[in-house]
């Protein structure tokens, strides 16, 4: 990793006292990275500059990118400063829906509150295959009941099925996952004790063929999550696109996005 001219420290964000950054944050100690540790539901405060970061990592939770709570409109508004500042940038579920709506995309609950909770097939693009050297996993372990629409001038990087059609995009140095890479075999067996009540609701799937769908999806999965989180780590995806980002954080209306992102 000497190769990597970036400080040696990634934010992580989470949003329960509970949570932990999975592989994600086993992957960027081993690599020898410190992990600084936010969780704005609890009243910790995100920096104000990533300078002294290497890049953030925006972790889900069962709250909703939609919700009223001051925190969350103000952890949307704060992903400013990443995009501005060109670090690399990575949301997962919650995460992704967060970045989705601030680029001014709608995010949304079906009526029935139907989800997504177990392994699904997904369907990467042309650069979805090319986003690091490893290729795009074709299923995917999932936990979320909302959804997003793809955000003006963003790259889209993989479908889903029918109810949930946008699964993963890049946005300058953002990329967002609607799934979650991170998840181990410990925390699979967790969210779905845990979390058993949410099981029950349209589309999800039974905790019996999560588990079993592990071992037959995940070493693909965890393959590209160690490619795709070096090329990450040292911005390479986001190498030479500087993106503009709103003067002020909160311009989220259309005409504001249009003017903040000209050539987007």
């Amino acid at each position: 990793m000497s190769e990597f001219n970036s400080p040696r420290k990634a934010l992580i964000v989470l949003h329960q006292a509970h949570s932990t950054s999975g592989r994600v944050g086993r992957w960027l100690r081993n690599a020898g990275y410190e992990l600084d540790i936010r969780r704005p539901p609890l009243g910790d405060a995100l920096p104000k500059t990533l300078r002294d970061h290497c890049g953030v990592v925006v972790f889900g939770g069962p709250m909703g990118a939609n919700d009223p709570e001051p925190w969350i409109r103000g952890e949307i508004e704060w992903l400013a400063t990443p995009l501005k500042e060109n670090k690399p940038l990575l949301g997962l579920c919650l995460g992704a829906q967060m970045l989705a709506k601030f680029l001014g995309a709608r995010v949304f609950t079906h009526d029935d509150r139907r989800g997504e909770a177990g392994y699904y097939r997904i369907t990467p693009t042309e650069a979805g295959d090319a986003l690091c050297p490893a290729r795009f996993p074709r299923h995917a372990y999932h936990w979320h009941f909302d959804g997003f629409e793809l955000p003006k001038g963003a790259t889209l990087l993989a479908r889903g099925c029918g109810d949930f059609p946008y699964q993963a995009f890049r946005h300058g140095p953002g990329v967002a996952l609607q799934f979650h890479p991170e998840v181990t075999y410990q925390m699979m067996c967790r969210w779905t004790t845990r979390g058993a009540e949410r099981l029950s609701r349209p589309g999800a799937r039974p905790p019996h063929e999560h588990l079993a769908d592990w071992y037959q999806h995940d070493p693909a999965v965890n393959h590209w999550l160690d490619r795709f989180l070096t090329a990450w780590i040292a911005n390479g995806l986001a190498r030479g696109e500087k993106t503009a980002v709103p003067a002020r954080a909160g311009a989220h209306t259309p005409m504001e996005l249009a003017a903040a992102y000209p050539n987007v």
